[in-house]
């Protein structure tokens, strides 16, 4: 898609050069200087989504397209006894532009440009719209131009109809992928080292990972999201907990793996399913996992559902032994009333904040007084996301004592993961010797 509209705001600037030339010599400077701000608009917009900035690229250029289409219908495009007006159709591709965009980045204002679209052109379609400033062109200049803005605006037309059934098949193929993905063992989960102050490793995380027989390996920002939409969250996520169960209990079985804690997300899907707790207690009870090394890690969006219910529900899973911890911390709803009801023992600060507090003193200072809210309320904090010794050296001297991110590994397989640990309490044994 991207590379799509970049060369579409080529070929407007093209269209722009084209009929910049044919007025040039007719010597209509004045349309001349529409057409350079239609080539203007095309090479602007392709420089903004070059540059990355794709959504505002975007709406930039339905912006522009909207309004040369409404000045060529209103000036250069009067319908005539020998000529229809035409150029009110480049609406529809703009609208349908919109509409795209719409489905990849839902936006107030892309809707509003999508309705504006759609009114210029009942309103073009509908009246003749005569205006004192219209410009009455030669016959075989407005017959080329009404053939040829005709074709175009057509053609374009059936490209987007063709991107929104290409863009439909995607999604509903990737849906069915999805969906097929658990009972065709297609996922798996990596682990992310947590560690102490000594950078030992006391834990992990397992994150989700889905490699697709047909796509290779898919983004969890990509598949996770629709995984929630499809409802297919409470399934996945019980396959999630019932795979960390039965690595815990396979942990406690091997004398350097035993003390190692195991967090697993929880989307707001799972928590608030009627049989949660029953799922949680009876997978502990088939695996035999310990669950004092169960972490389960909420994100703040839990925070908007009924706090009476969600509370009561940790509350219970919490009396079997299990550790909740708040994800992303301070980046949603929490508060410190939210903190004093829930029955969490960690917080997570968010990896925004980490990264940022090694370059700025007041991000600097938002970490202190995180880790400081969090002692003064008995709670463990974890840093996440740390990736230079001076974002941990910064985080230690503030009271922090457990740290996840790239600096002490990056997700990684079971099997290296375990080396991992092996190797350290191999060096731990060769220093006691020492």
């Amino acid at each position: 898609m991207i590379v799509a509209y970049r060369y579409g705001a080529l070929a407007i600037a093209g269209v722009g050069v084209a009929w910049a030339l044919v007025f040039g010599a007719m010597g209509w400077w004045w349309v001349v200087a529409l057409d350079i701000g239609i080539i203007a608009s095309g090479l602007a917009i392709y420089l903004l989504i070059r540059k990355g900035h794709f959504t505002f690229g975007l709406l930039a250029a339905q912006a522009a397209l909207m309004v040369i289409a409404i000045v060529m219908g209103l000036l250069l495009d009067v319908p005539t006894e020998d000529a229809p007006r035409v150029s009110h159709l480049y609406l529809l591709v703009v609208a349908a532009l919109g509409y795209l965009n719409y489905q990849r980045n839902r936006s107030r204002m892309q809707l509003v440009l999508i309705g504006l679209c759609l009114f210029a052109f009942v309103v073009f379609a509908s009246a003749p719209l005569a205006s004192p400033y219209d410009v009455t062109m030669p016959p075989l200049v407005r017959s080329i131009g009404t053939w040829a803005n005709a074709a175009l605006a057509t053609a374009m037309l059936a490209a987007c109809t063709h991107a929104m059934h290409a863009d439909f098949v995607r999604r509903n193929s990737f849906s069915r992928d999805l969906a097929a993905a658990l009972w065709n063992d297609e996922f798996q989960l990596a682990y992310q080292p947590q560690v102490d102050l000594k950078k030992a490793t006391i834990g992990a995380e397992a994150l989700l990972r889905w490699t697709s027989a047909h796509r290779g390996a898919v983004s969890p920002a990509e598949f996770i999201a629709e995984a929630e939409k499809l409802g297919l969250m409470v399934g996945i996520g019980g396959w999630v907990l019932e795979q960390g169960c039965s690595v815990l209990a396979q942990w406690a079985s091997v004398p350097h793996l035993r003390h190692l804690t195991l967090s697993v997300n929880v989307s707001p899907s799972q928590l608030m399913h009627d049989e949660f707790e029953t799922l949680v207690g009876d997978t502990l009870a088939r695996t035999r996992a310990d669950p004092r090394r169960l972490t389960l890690e909420l994100t703040e969006s839990i925070l908007v559902t009924d706090m009476d219910l969600v509370v009561a529900k940790l509350d219970r899973l919490h009396a079997m032994g299990i550790t909740f911890a708040l994800d992303d911390f301070g980046t949603g709803y929490s508060s410190l009333s939210y903190l004093r009801r829930l029955p969490i023992q960690q917080i997570k600060i968010d990896r925004g904040f980490v990264q940022d507090a090694a370059s700025t003193a007041r991000s600097a200072g938002l970490v202190r007084n995180v880790i400081r809210i969090g002692a003064d309320l008995e709670l463990d904090v974890l840093a996440e996301g740390v990736e230079t010794e001076e974002q941990h050296a910064l985080l230690a001297a503030a009271g922090c004592s457990q740290f996840q991110g790239f600096l002490y590994g990056r997700p990684m397989p079971r099997a290296t993961f375990e080396e991992r640990v092996a190797a350290e309490a191999l060096a731990e044994d060769a220093g006691s010797a020492a």
